[in-house]
């Protein structure tokens, strides 16, 4: 019985391993809600469980609307973006969104979903891109990033595009060259990679790259 505890032990140790940095989705499984600092764990579509670290400057999101920690509920989808933290060994969750179930596709619509937009994403863009790096310039509704891996990228503006400071929603008027940035982004119709959001604050990493 003894050994079984044990092996048990060192499964969920290498079950919990450090989360990624950048996006991470996950299921809820438990969350600290006793005051604005604590911790929280997901599990992820892969079966790994990721436990991050949060405080008052984590931006807490439902259907683009501020909550906090102590209202989510056990087995609900999230949407972590996740950074390096000096204070903590686990990953420091700079925004949390809560995302709405995926709706079944109607079996009318093979063929021709992709020329119509999913109208959760009007609610709460997903997204399935990440990048971070510097802003080298704005020109009109686009983003000019240096990334340390793929060299400069050209990012669109969108008329919704989300910009968090410190945990904190701001105007895009507070986004300037030279800022260190975290993207959370998707390719359009035209193959174009469009911002849903755009992050930045104390504690991103001059490490950070796409």
């Amino acid at each position: 019985m003894r050994l079984l505890a044990g092996w048990l032990c060192v499964a969920a140790a290498v079950a919990q391993g450090q989360a990624p940095i950048g996006l991470v989705r996950g299921q809820l499984l438990e969350c600290d809600a006793d005051g604005p600092a604590g911790e929280l764990s997901v599990r992820t579509s892969s079966n790994q469980v990721f436990r991050f670290a949060y405080d008052a400057k984590t931006y807490f999101e439902r259907e683009k609307e501020l909550t906090r920690p102590g209202l989510l509920r056990k087995g609900e989808l999230l949407e972590i973006v996740a950074d390096q933290s000096p204070e903590s060994s686990l990953r420091y969750a700079r925004t949390v969104h809560v995302l709405e179930p995926e709706r079944p596709r109607p079996p009318w619509s093979a063929g021709r979903f992709r020329a119509y937009r999913n109208p959760i994403e009007e609610i709460l863009p997903l997204g399935n891109l990440t990048f971070a790096g510097v802003v080298c310039r704005l020109v009109a509704e686009r983003l000019v990033l240096r990334t340390r891996a793929d060299g400069e990228k050209i990012i669109l503006l969108r008329s919704d595009t989300r910009y968090v400071e410190d945990g904190a929603p701001v105007t895009p008027a507070m986004l300037k060259p030279n800022m260190r940035v975290f993207i959370r982004a998707e390719r359009n119709l035209d193959n174009e990679i469009e911002a849903y959001q755009v992050v930045w604050g104390e504690i991103l990493q001059p490490g950070l790259s796409h």
